[in-house]
């Protein structure tokens, strides 16, 4: 569901302040979240099911089960459904992104290529920067900016070999809906930073195993299939969710979608690595120029840790 430090006193929501260490955290923890929801591709192509809603269902009901024993165990029971009432309109409107994307994922992928989703999950970091911009006036810095256009310029490259140009306006306007949904769960995380949002990613994934469960027309898998969507659901989404809203609330919507463009590049290199599918030389170089234009910005920003921030000022998320 497709995609993420800035400096050490950046000022958040209600004029509270993010510590640098919690900052690194946060950079660390979304990090993680691109890396594990990168291995999607690879696991999605072990699943022999021809039905995407079975998917959706069996995926989501694990990501559920292991967001909600996560929560269990950080928190207990009572904290747990504290945080589940706390979470208010801001955490159900996550909910609903993350449900939207993460379906509107699997289901994509009946209709078109993975790489013409990740090239529109790409825009995401634009368009969380844009939404950011419209509704709470958060101005974006030029690097930024420049950062952005540089790896949306790279995942073109990346992905030009793949359109054929018979790529089906369902597939394409599922994989925009995912860059959309994404962006906006993005925004509102960090504007709404004073909220846990792990409990809202566990509603979403329930939203989207219960709409699943309406439209499919079996619950049964083999017992193959049912180990990798697991693996699909706990380990790609659920552990990915988990580290993403822990992580998303302390550094700024940009940098987080930034970040999360990660998934992007390393995706093909484990399809690579995994089903030993070699990787083109415009995968090659397009991932390459993502990389470097991530590695010059993660750079400039630590560099800058050491002064304040302005109030309001965007430093620097597909879940799929």
């Amino acid at each position: 569901m497709g995609k993420p430090t800035t400096a050490a006193t950046a000022v958040i929501n209600a004029g509270s302040a993010v510590s640098q260490r919690d900052e690194r955290i946060g950079f660390l923890l979304v990090f993680l979240s691109a890396l594990f929801w990168s291995f999607g591709g690879a696991i999605a192509r072990f699943i022999d099911a021809d039905d995407s809603w079975t998917v959706v269902f069996w995926r989501s009901i694990w990501a559920a089960a292991f967001l909600l024993g996560f929560m269990l165990w950080r928190d207990g029971l009572r904290g747990t459904l504290n945080l589940f009432r706390g979470m208010g309109l801001p955490g159900l409107a996550v909910a609903l992104c993350f449900a939207t994307a993460s379906t509107s994922f699997v289901v994509a992928l009946a209709y078109t290529t993975v790489a013409n989703i990740l090239l529109m999950q790409a825009g995401v970091p634009l368009i969380a920067a844009l939404i950011a911009w419209l509704l709470f006036r958060e101005t974006v810095a030029l690097p930024t900016w420049a950062a952005i256009a540089a790896v949306i310029a790279g995942v073109a490259i990346m992905v030009s070999e793949s359109f054929t140009g018979d790529v089906s306006p369902v597939g394409d306007g599922l994989a925009l809906l995912i860059a959309i949904a994404f962006s906006i769960a993005t925004v509102i995380t960090r504007r709404f930073a004073h909220v846990r949002m792990t409990p809202a990613t566990c509603l979403g994934t329930v939203f989207a195993a219960l709409f699943a469960a309406s439209q499919t027309e079996t619950f049964a898998t083999s017992q193959r299939d049912m180990a990798f969507l697991f693996a699909f659901g706990a380990v790609n989404l659920g552990l990915g969710l988990a580290c993403f809203a822990s992580g998303a609330r302390l550094i700024p919507a940009a940098f987080a979608a930034l970040l999360g463009t990660l998934e992007t590049v390393l995706g093909p290199v484990w399809v690579w690595l995994i089903h030993s599918e070699v990787p083109s030389a415009r995968t090659v170089l397009g991932g390459s120029v993502v990389f470097v234009a991530l590695l010059i910005h993660i750079g400039l920003e630590f560099k800058r840790q050491s002064r304040p921030a302005k109030p309001g000022v965007t430093g620097m998320p597909s879940p799929n």
